[in-house]
């Protein structure tokens, strides 16, 4: 595939690519040429059959999550679910597209994830710590090379649900999938007119905190650190929705 000419029309049309894949990878699941159980093609396949970028089959991906038909296993694949039925509770990610939606997203993690955070400091074991721990790494090893950390973010914030030894966190947290990041949707460094690496460093030091309250089973400092965290993303964003919107009515 030619790379070149194949990056810009998937920045182009990024979102009806996207549309288009999660289209087609819905029917071939309802058709039964997927079957339950089974797992999806890798990225790569799915790119080199489709003539897509990765970007666009992560986005797709992370749609059948959240639609429920899709589950990703973190270092094996992605696999396919029951089909869920029509009246199960859903938020499609591709409904999370302005400031405000995310902003809503993220009143809805402070709700459930700030708990999540206690109960992890609880509840957890060292596997499971070490598992968290693991995620973290990851996020700092790809913001040092200034490669995507979305996935392992999410995965930060899903060890930490699965640490609670309730499945309903981490159902929920998978449902949404990793459109609950908010850089998923909108360069949050950019909009809240910081500096990449600052705000990448920021970041770090609020995830360690949460690490290092869950590593002491300090479960009150564990659920400040989580709101503390996700606070900070809801008041970087809020400022920049202002901000935008201040433009868009001067512009």
């Amino acid at each position: 595939m030619d790379t070149q000419n194949a990056q810009p029309r998937a920045r182009r049309k990024h979102r009806s690519l996207a549309q288009e894949l999660v289209a087609d990878l819905s029917q071939r699941i309802r058709d039964g040429l997927i079957k339950r159980g089974e797992k999806l093609p890798t990225e790569s396949a799915i790119m080199e059959e489709q003539g897509v970028s990765r970007t666009v089959v992560r986005e797709a991906l992370s749609r059948l999550q959240a639609a429920g038909l899709v589950e990703t296993r973190h270092g094996i694949g992605t696999f396919v679910l029951d089909t869920p039925s029509a009246s199960g509770f859903r938020i499609d990610p591709a409904t999370i597209v302005t400031l405000r939606d995310v902003l809503a997203i993220l009143e809805l993690r402070i709700s459930l994830e700030v708990e999540s955070a206690g109960m992890a400091a609880q509840r957890r074991n060292d596997v499971q710590l070490k598992a968290i721990r693991e995620a973290l790494d990851a996020i700092n090893e790809s913001a040092m090379h200034a490669s995507d950390a979305v996935s392992s973010d999410f995965q930060f914030h899903l060890r930490i649900a699965e640490a609670t030894g309730n499945r309903y966190f981490t159902d929920i947290l998978s449902h949404l999938g990793t459109s609950i990041i908010p850089r998923t949707r909108v360069n949050s460094a950019s909009l809240a007119r910081d500096d990449q690496a600052h705000y990448m460093a920021r970041l770090e030091r609020e995830h360690e905190q949460i690490f290092e309250a869950i590593a002491r089973q300090d479960a009150e400092a564990a659920r400040a650190a989580m709101r503390l965290h996700l606070t900070n993303s809801r008041e970087r964003l809020r400022q920049a929705h202002e901000v935008a919107e201040a433009e868009a009515l001067h512009g």
